[in-house]
């Protein structure tokens, strides 16, 4: 890890890096469903750009309450497959099925799950590591339902 990622900062700080990060996803998610024609392809990248706006949405009142409280059951990241190392990530094009969206989405919740780990590593015993470990474990929840997704569709049993 670099001396930069080890770095906590401010929690308003923080919190606007992580806003950027969802928005630069749901910007992706959006340029994918604007080349995608595929019904079945459109419909997992939708799913996958609402879950960046809602990730969003309470970054964003977070900043403005000053804090972000919620549950805390769910605040574990669930194991992955890890397919992300397997997949090959290609550019969206209006071909691409439904194996080639959830390809996709694979990288792009693996790089959020990279960004909260490294957020949550580099605020250790901050305040704001909690909301890092949560934002980590729903990133993790979500890939865990697209590998899901992937593995009965297109991974053959045994």
């Amino acid at each position: 890890m670099s001396k930069q990622e080890k770095v906590c900062y401010t929690f308003e700080a923080a919190i606007e890096m992580a806003v950027k990060m969802e928005e630069e996803g749901f910007r992706h998610y959006l340029d994918a469903l604007g080349k995608v024609n595929n019904k079945d392809a459109r419909s997992i990248l939708r799913d996958a750009a609402l879950d960046e706006l809602r990730h969003k949405h309470q970054l964003e009142k977070a900043l403005v309450k000053g804090h972000m409280k919620g549950k805390t059951a769910l605040a574990k990241a669930v194991p992955t497959m890890n397919l992300s190392y397997v997949l090959v990530k290609k550019e969206l094009k209006p071909g691409s099925d439904i194996r080639e969206a959830l390809a996709y989405a694979i990288h792009l919740e693996t790089g959020s799950i990279d960004f909260y780990k490294r957020m949550s590593q580099g605020c250790a015993g901050a305040p704001m590591a909690d909301l890092f470990e949560r934002l980590l474990a729903d990133e993790s929840r979500h890939l865990e339902a697209l590998e899901a997704m992937y593995e009965q569709h297109f991974l053959p049993e045994g």
